[in-house]
């Protein structure tokens, strides 16, 4: 004979623990009167104590019974408690989310998709790290970033990447510039002028399509000063520095002595989402969702 109490026991008891009453116990929980009873005295059974005390004028908790009716409650509620959590868990609505992105995703729709995000999942936390595309991808590796929003993200083994956006390019320059006087350019208007650039290690595939840009606009381009984030780069360029090809949401970043105008130009950039080949993460889910209505997707 099973000696172990299980949960309806717990229920049909406070039923009756409640009502005092039998018959409306049973009505309550949408069963019979007498497997209510038989249940009940089974779990004085198991126990060894009676529960009730039945007289001709009603039902009594016994001792044992209010004691078991307090600790009952307690415990029914903490099962409840518990499975909302786990279900909240399971629809991603609770836990911890890691968003790596490129300093330039910034300067589009992310910071409106991470505020509909929070707004929509309030119990989740979410963690933000900048980083360049190399690191986002060795951090998707490793584990340490749930999901990625990249610059220009290469194939990656290990690593499931896709597109989310396709942007132009922009010429930045210094506002005094010969060239900025002009609405628009081509690529090859730049041939002759200094760059300002980040290095290869931040993000090979977003430095490779640029100098494939100016490459098929007839040279390569002479790169006399690095920066590490692009606002830092525009800076350099207000400076006098040189010139440089950014992504158009760049144009975003206000620096006074910049400016940025239009190049005619068939290449793309492109902002993509990395995820870890076979994470299927509901949290992540959710913010890729969210993430791709505001990048109209």
């Amino acid at each position: 004979m099973n000696d172990e109490i299980e949960l309806r026991h717990l229920r049909y008891f406070l039923a009756v623990a409640e009502t005092l009453h039998f018959s409306k116990a049973a009505e309550r929980l949408g069963i019979a009167q007498p497997p209510l009873s038989q249940q009940i005295k089974r779990l004085e059974q198991i126990l060894g104590h009676r529960l009730f005390d039945r007289t001709t004028r009603g039902v009594k908790l016994t001792l044992a019974g209010q004691l078991l009716a307090e600790r009952a409650r307690s415990t029914i509620e903490k099962v409840h408690d518990d499975i909302t959590q786990v279900r909240r868990l399971g629809r991603g609505e609770e836990g911890t989310l890691t968003v790596g992105f490129s300093g330039s995703v910034m300067f589009t729709e992310l910071p409106a998709a991470i505020e509909s995000y929070r707004r929509r999942y309030p119990k989740v936390e979410l963690r933000l790290r900048e980083l360049v595309t190399a690191a986002q991808l060795s951090a998707l590796l490793d584990g340490t970033l749930d999901l990625a929003f990249l610059r220009d993200g290469d194939t990656t083994e290990g690593v499931q990447v896709s597109t989310l956006l396709k942007e132009c390019y922009l010429a930045v320059l210094p506002e005094s510039h010969r060239l900025a006087r002009k609405r628009q350019l081509h690529v090859r208007d730049l041939q002759p002028e200094p760059f300002v650039f980040f290095a290869r290690r931040m993000g090979p595939l977003a430095f490779d399509r640029t100098i494939t840009c100016c490459e098929r606009n007839g040279f390569r381009p002479n790169i006399v000063q690095d920066a590490p984030q692009w606002p830092t780069l525009v800076r350099l360029v207000a400076a006098g520095l040189g010139v440089s090809l950014a992504p158009a949401c760049v144009a975003n970043v206000a620096i006074p002595g910049a400016v940025y105008r239009e190049v005619h130009a068939a290449c793309r950039t492109s902002i993509d989402l990395g995820i870890k080949a076979g994470a299927d993460k509901v949290l992540v889910r959710n913010f890729i969702e969210i993430a791709r209505g505001h990048f109209g997707e």
